[in-house]
Formats: C-alpha cells, sequence, structure tokens
C-alpha cells in the first residue's frame, strides 16, 4: 500500500498492510523543537536548520529523511508553504538552540520575557525566562465588548488564532486562496503520504479563547442566550471560511482537522446534555458541510477524557479523534476499541507521553507501545500517534524505541 492507501483503509476500517502512523501531520503529533536536533544527531543524520512549525509550541518541521526513516504516513498540508527563506528569521529556543521563526511570528524581546503581539500592537502572547511555550494573556471578549458581530476582529486578537503556521503569510493578500490551492496540488503531486488539512472550526474553545475559560464556562451554565447568539455567529464565520478553505484545497487534501478541547483528566469540560444542547448540532452542520464540499474524512482534535461524549461525537459524523489520551479516566484503549472501535477511527493512544515515553526506558517503552498495538490495530480503525507532541524532556533513545516497535508490531 501507498501511504495514501494504508491510510484510508484504516479510516474506512479496513486493517491496512501494516499499522498506519502520523507524527507532525497536525500541530498535536509533532516534536518539540529543542529534541529535534538530538533526534537527528542520535539517528547519525546531518545537521539541518531548525525550522518552528508550531510558533506557540515550539514544534519542529520534521525533514523528510526522519519522516521516510519512521516510515511516517501523513504530512501536514502546511508543508507545501512556507519553503523560501524569506519566509524565515533567525531566533533561539529557550535552551539556546538557534532555529527559525515565521516572520510572521517573531517575538519581540523585553526584559525577562519574549511577547507577541496582534498586528494592532497588543501583546497577546508571552514566554517568561525559563519557560518553553508562549502563553495566552488577552481575552478579546473578557476584556473588551463581546458582540458577536466582531468575531473577525477578535480572531487577530488571540494567542491561538491570530498566529498562524505555514501556509501563515504566504497566502496573505486578494490572491490568497489562489496562492493556497497552487501550493496544495504541488504538495499533493509530489507526496503519496496522506494530507492533512488544518481548519480549527473550534467551539468550545473559541468562547474560551475570547472569554476566558472559567468565564466563558460560567456563561454556558448562566446565559444560554448570550452563549447561542454567540456561537451561532462563530460557525457562521466557521462555515463561510470552509467553503474557501475547501473549495480551495478539497481536492488535495485527505483528512479535514478540526479541533475543540472537550476532557480534562477526569472526564468531559461538559456534561453531555450541555454538549447536546451547543456543540453537537453545530459539529454536526460543519462537518457534513465539510463532506458536501470535498471527499474528505473529518477528523477532531480533542484532548482529554471524552468517553462519555463519544456516542454524540460519532453521532454527529466524526470518523477520527485524536490524540486519545490513554491515562484520562475511561480512556483505557481496551474499552474504547471494545465499544467503539467499528464506528470511529482512534488516531492516537499508541504511547502515553505523560509518565512511558518520557520516564521510562526504551524496553518499557517498546513494550508499552507493542500491548497499545495489538489492542487498537484489529480491524482497521487505528493510526498510530503518541498521545499528544513529543516534548523536550524525552530522549532520543526513547523515540527510536517507540517507533521500532510500531514497525516490529
Amino acid at each position: 500500500m501507498t501511504s495514501r492507501e494504508r491510510i484510508l483503509a484504516t479510516l474506512n476500517h479496513r486493517e491496512p498492510d501494516r499499522v498506519a502512523l502520523d507524527l507532525s501531520g497536525h500541530r498535536s503529533s509533532g516534536l518539540s523543537a529543542m529534541v529535534y536536533p538530538k533526534l537527528r544527531e542520535y539517528l547519525g543524520l546531518p545537521p539541518k536548520p531548525v525550522r518552528l512549525y508550531d510558533p506557540i509550541q515550539q514544534l519542529a518541521i520534521v525533514d523528510e529523511d526522519i519522516l521516510e526513516r519512521f516510515g511516517v504516513d501523513t504530512i501536514e498540508l502546511g508543508r507545501g508553504f512556507a519553503l523560501d527563506d524569506r519566509w524565515w528569521t533567525d531566533w533561539t529556543l529557550p535552551d539556546g538552540t538557534p532555529c527559525q521563526m515565521p516572520v510572521w511570528a517573531m517575538p519581540e524581546r523585553e526584559e525577562g520575557r519574549w511577547v507577541i503581539r496582534s498586528a494592532s500592537g497588543r501583546i497577546l502572547a508571552i514566554m517568561p525566562d525559563g519557560a518553553q511555550y508562549f502563553e495566552q494573556v488577552y481575552w478579546p471578549f473578557y476584556e473588551q465588548d463581546d458582540n458577536p458581530d466582531h468575531i473577525r476582529e477578535a480572531m487577530g486578537e488571540s494567542m491561538w488564532t491570530a498566529i498562524g503556521s505555514p501556509p501563515g503569510s504566504e497566502i496573505g493578500g486578494p490572491n490568497g486562496l489562489t496562492v493556497l490551492a497552487e501550493g496544495a496540488h504541488r504538495l499533493r503531486t509530489r507526496t503519496d503520504r496522506a494530507i492533512i488539512g488544518l481548519f480549527g472550526g473550534n467551539l468550545l474553545e473559541v468562547g474560551q479563547f475570547f472569554y476566558r475559560n472559567d468565564y466563558f464556562l460560567m456563561l454556558l451554565a448562566q446565559d444560554p442566550d448570550r452563549v447561542h447568539r454567540f456561537l451561532d455567529k462563530l460557525v457562521e464565520f466557521h462555515l463561510d471560511n470552509l467553503e474557501k478553505f475547501l473549495g480551495a484545497v478539497g481536492s488535495c487534501i485527505d483528512v479535514v482537522l478540526f479541533g475543540d478541547d472537550l476532557g480534562m483528566q477526569n472526564g468531559p469540560q461538559i456534561s453531555p446534555a450541555m454538549y447536546r444542547e451547543y456543540f453537537k448540532p453545530r459539529h454536526a452542520m460543519m462537518w457534513k458541510r465539510a463532506k458536501e464540499l470535498a471527499n474528505v474524512k473529518v477528523m477532531l482534535h480533542c484532548c482529554g477524557g471524552v468517553r462519555e461524549l463519544l456516542p454524540d461525537l460519532i453521532d454527529a459524523g466524526l470518523d477520527a479523534i485524536n490524540p486519545v489520551q490513554i491515562t484520562c479516566r475511561g480512556m483505557e484503549a481496551e474499552g474504547l476499541k471494545r465499544d467503539f472501535g467499528k464506528d470511529i477511527t482512534f488516531w492516537g493512544g499508541g504511547c502515553d507521553t505523560q509518565q512511558i515515553l518520557p520516564n521510562g526506558s526504551p524496553k518499557e517503552v517498546a513494550e508499552h507501545v507493542k500491548r497499545q498495538v495489538a489492542i487498537l490495530r484489529p480491524g482497521g480503525g487505528f493510526v498510530f500517534q503518541q498521545v499528544h507532541n513529543i516534548l523536550s524532556n524525552v530522549s532520543p533513545e526513547n523515540i527510536v524505541a517507540m517507533y521500532e516497535a510500531v514497525r516490529n508490531a
């Protein structure tokens, strides 16, 4: 099978020739930029400039030689863009490693910290000395008027929506959709990997990005009419963007990725009843429209324990969920595969990144991975991905042990 055939067979619940594998196919299956040079050195590969795929989380763009080495079956649409040096500028990672930052996200240095500003000049994100990531410090609808007619403007004033990964500024300007379509086509012609198009379409999370987590959760319980007005306008905004996005790239991608972190370590952030009231109808509307616009599978990035929400997510039209956070309550692989394995693809759950990957020995990592694969692989419906990104505290030995275990599973 080609990589694309392998991923599509898996998503259609047919067991492929080998386990399908994702590394850096989206912003939650990536690799810390600080560990990336160490991994290249450990593998005996020549040094390459470290380019930041995700400025906030500081993930590296993973080069072709490593994708080939590990047998990766996916590639993110953004890899077709920002290929020229003009889109990159020199920066330094928190551990002193030289890297390159996208020009549109270049931080400014202030005393004791780095800051990222919006186009209006407002500080949206900070990274204090000693930290490894940027954190949000401004919530536009908490700080200012929350008129839902101003959603488009607010998108430029919130860290997670204003600071983009490639293609970033390359698709700015009046011909942006043409540039997007041409870049997607070029990528399609040069790879047989399954292409993942990052769309977003976040609902609960945009509420939290705009209102702040605590305040938006309070609004859900206290002021339903206000929340429905906001979500109606937000879905209108998302659907307009979805039409444009899939109109440009729909023929060139295999998976469209939405996002909404609905879970926590001990279960969902919201009750199933609240999910059904506020979010299920709107998810169903967007996911149905995506499939009408293009021959794509719909995947949701959704962290945390969401077992209680899975029946409704499946009913709303979801094809795959990641990262399958197996250490959360109710998210044990055996139960998930038994109860939902015929109805949804588990894109993740292959290796615990809270304890096993950073703290285990290579042997312990390999044994854990083989157990997870044995549970999740049968009958298709499983793409191997570690649970979320590989962070800077993971050794190259353990990374290699993880991927070799998949190959030998």
